[in-house]
Order: structure tokens, then C-alpha cells, then sequence
């Protein structure tokens, strides 16, 4: 594993560990980890697309540790979410349709832990599909309960 994959690791264990309100000291801090959380994501997330669409050229070992990266990153902005923490880009909708919400969020957890599988076995083909299927997951959410 990548050293900063097992330092993620070891910071999503810690702080799914804690309750969402001791985990920030004030709702500011939870709008700014979840929003560089979903960054970190979209970050390493793209640098495999950009493979799979064939707009830099494919480096397994590379798309490998990016898309265990965001398998990582993808269970960490969920305690940001908690009763109280709105704000930032999320919309009100989000406390009011929780079960929608966490639904779409576990669905793009389930997604980008199969990318990470898929992509460690190489192959470029099913990594595109897999690209595809976790871009989907991200575009249901954020229809729903991103701002613009």
C-alpha cells in the first residue's frame, strides 16, 4: 500500500471512531474536511479517468494506487455530514432526505471500492467501465444535494 494510502487508513479508522460532534470543533471545520475530503477524491479520482479516457496514457500501477486512494478517501466526508454541520456546497436537502442521502453515499462507497479492485487486476477495459459506474454514483448525489 501506498504510504499516504495507510496514513488515510489509519485517520478514516480514528475519526469514524469519534462522534461527528467531537470530531469538529465547529461547523466550519466540518464543511472544510468534508469539502477537502471530496476534493482529494475528484483529485485522484480524475487522474484515473483521464487514463481510462485516453487522455494521458495508461499506467496500471498508477491507476492502481489512485483508485485505492479514492476507495480510502471515498468513507471519510460522511461524519461531516452530521445534524448541525450544513453548509458550504451541501444542500438543506441533505438533513432533510438523510435516508437518500446515505443510500447515494453508500452506493459511491460500493462503487469506488470496486474500482480499486478492478484496477488492481490491470486490466484497461474494465477500469473504464468501472470509471463510469463511480462517475455515476458521484453525479446521483450531487444532483440532488450539491449547490453549483
Amino acid at each position: 500500500m501506498h504510504p499516504i494510502g495507510a496514513h488515510l487508513v489509519l485517520v478514516a479508522a480514528a475519526l469514524t471512531a469519534l462522534p461527528a460532534a467531537a470530531q469538529f470543533a465547529k461547523k466550519d471545520d466540518a464543511v472544510q474536511y468534508r469539502e477537502s475530503a471530496m476534493f482529494l477524491m475528484n483529485t485522484h479520482f480524475g487522474r484515473v479517468a483521464a487514463m481510462a479516457n485516453g487522455r494521458v496514457p495508461f499506467d496500471a500501477v498508477a491507476a492502481a494506487s489512485n483508485a485505492q486512494l479514492v476507495a480510502q478517501l471515498a468513507k471519510l466526508p460522511w461524519p461531516a455530514f452530521a445534524e448541525g454541520f450544513d453548509g458550504g456546497k451541501a444542500k438543506d436537502e441533505i438533513w432533510k432526505e438523510q435516508a437518500k442521502f446515505k443510500d447515494l453515499g453508500a452506493k459511491m462507497e460500493a462503487e469506488t471500492a470496486k474500482l480499486a479492485e478492478v484496477a488492481a487486476g490491470g486490466q484497461l477495459e474494465a477500469i473504464k467501465a468501472q470509471v463510469g459506474r463511480v462517475g455515476a454514483s458521484c453525479k446521483a448525489c450531487h444532483d440532488d444535494f450539491r449547490k453549483r
